[in-house]
């Protein structure tokens, strides 16, 4: 409202009305684009955070929000990420599937032990060994 030179004591009177009767609520809102963005765009926490801070949600509010998030839940949502992009890279060197992978996880916010885990699981080393963090660069 700022922005097109409402009064300030006017928007203020206004977002308490709004609030008062139920049409602001940063609580239902975080909580909602925290389930609509994990199902939606298989977002981590760290992700969700970023962006219910750019939307201007208070941290308080964001880690309430979020608390709802299960580890377990994360781990589950990064596995079907993994899953759904391995199949569009049936051709590509064991390498290049690790580090797309982990570079995919990594933007979508999900925490690097949980990630390296998961593509670990689903990439499995062509020699049988555990992938070589020293693939992932580059």
């Amino acid at each position: 409202m700022r922005r097109r030179g409402v009064e300030e004591d006017v928007a203020e009177r206004v977002l308490d009305r709004l609030v008062e009767v139920g049409l602001v609520d940063d609580e239902a809102f975080a909580a909602a684009f925290v389930s609509s963005a994990r199902a939606g765009r298989g977002l981590g926490r760290r992700a969700l955070a970023v962006e219910l801070r750019r939307r201007g949600v208070e941290p308080e509010v964001s880690e309430a929000a979020l608390a709802s998030v299960e580890v377990e839940d994360e781990e589950e949502t990064a596995r079907a990420l993994v899953a759904r992009r391995l199949r569009a890279m049936g051709g590509l060197p064991e390498p290049v599937r690790v580090r797309r992978l982990v570079a995919l996880l990594t933007r979508k916010g999900y925490p690097l032990d949980l990630v390296m885990r998961v593509v670990t699981e689903a990439v499995p080393a062509t020699d049988g060994e555990d992938c070589d963090p020293d693939q992932l660069s580059g």
